[in-house]
């Protein structure tokens, strides 16, 4: 029972700190990344300017941000993970999903707000927004990725950088 107490808490603290983190990177993507602007008309809003690449924009600079702290989390839990690999790489996994998600409701709130009125209505900065939900997966699969090729080669170099024959199968 202490065992998998312990098991449990690794992946829990793994968990914390990357939500934690995920804090910071909100703030870090609505630093970096350009809000759209729209002008409200009629209590609706459209975009100001149609050919606007702001949304892509915004959405590329999240992988950006989170992919890079993706990268850090994958390194720093690599190294502190000696005597729990799977319980920290399980944590990188699921904490970088709720970090990638913390950032997203983080970073679309730090954004916004009435700029100047027009003539047809408001012009107003939206929060950022995604429109590509996928690159909620930039934090944990490069958090996982970046882990198992630090391993990868840590353990390719302790076998003297020769690949190990797997033990002939049974034959049918």
């Amino acid at each position: 029972m202490r065992h998998l107490r312990g098991n449990l808490a690794a992946i829990g603290v793994t968990v914390l700190v990357l939500a934690v983190l995920g804090v910071v990177a909100g703030y870090v993507w609505s630093a970096l990344a350009p809000a759209a602007r729209y002008v409200l008309i009629d209590g609706t809003p459209h975009l100001a300017d149609p050919e606007s690449q702001s949304l892509i924009e915004a959405d590329g600079w999240f992988a950006v941000v989170t992919g890079a702290f993706g990268l850090a989390c994958g390194i720093v839990g690599y190294v502190l993970s000696r005597k729990q690999p799977v319980q920290v790489l399980i944590g990188l996994a699921a904490g970088g999903l709720l970090a990638g998600y913390v950032a997203m409701l983080v970073g679309s709130t730090a954004k916004g707000g009435v700029q100047a009125a027009g003539p047809d209505g408001y012009t107003t900065t939206t929060s950022l927004d995604l429109t590509a939900h996928g690159v909620l997966f930039a934090w944990p699969l490069l958090a996982t990725a970046v882990f198992w090729v630090i391993e990868f080669a840590v353990t390719y170099n302790q076998r003297g950088g020769t690949p190990q024959a797997l033990p002939p199968g049974p034959k049918l």
